[in-house]
């Protein structure tokens, strides 16, 4: 019997690490997420228009078009309940993370200092504090 009153939340994981993605992937189902995948800066933005995902992790380096790309599209777009966007990346220098924030991330995660199920945790806080 499932709760009719809690709503899943969908997690858009957007990353071209196959391994990472399924890693991710895994995590957030077993947690109770709907979860999407994107490998690339235009299928990220394609599947944030057709599924409306709640949040959006977004790693940076990316085929195409780069996550900082991607997130700048997003917000400039400015679409009514547009997904909070947590960058998850291996790009730790101080400027890649002051430049996601600065266009819009709300919140910056280094994957070698988390474990998904911090990621998890993250996103739970973020997305509560949304409501």
């Amino acid at each position: 019997m499932s709760n009719t009153n809690t709503k899943k939340h969908t997690v858009l994981i957007v990353d071209d690490d196959e391994f990472l993605l399924d890693m991710y992937a895994i995590k957030f189902k077993e947690e109770g997420f709907v979860v999407e995948i994107a490998q690339s800066g235009g299928e990220a933005l394609e599947k944030i228009d057709d599924v409306k995902p709640d949040i959006v992790l977004l790693d940076i380096v990316l085929p195409e078009m780069d996550g900082f790309s991607v997130l700048q599209k997003m917000r400039r777009d400015k679409k009514s309940g547009a997904p909070l966007v947590v960058m998850l990346t291996n790009l730790s220098q101080k400027d890649d993370t002051e430049r996601g924030l600065r266009l819009g991330a709300d919140d910056y995660v280094v994957k070698a200092h988390y474990t998904p199920s911090e990621v998890v945790e993250k996103v739970r806080k973020l997305l509560a504090k949304r409501k």
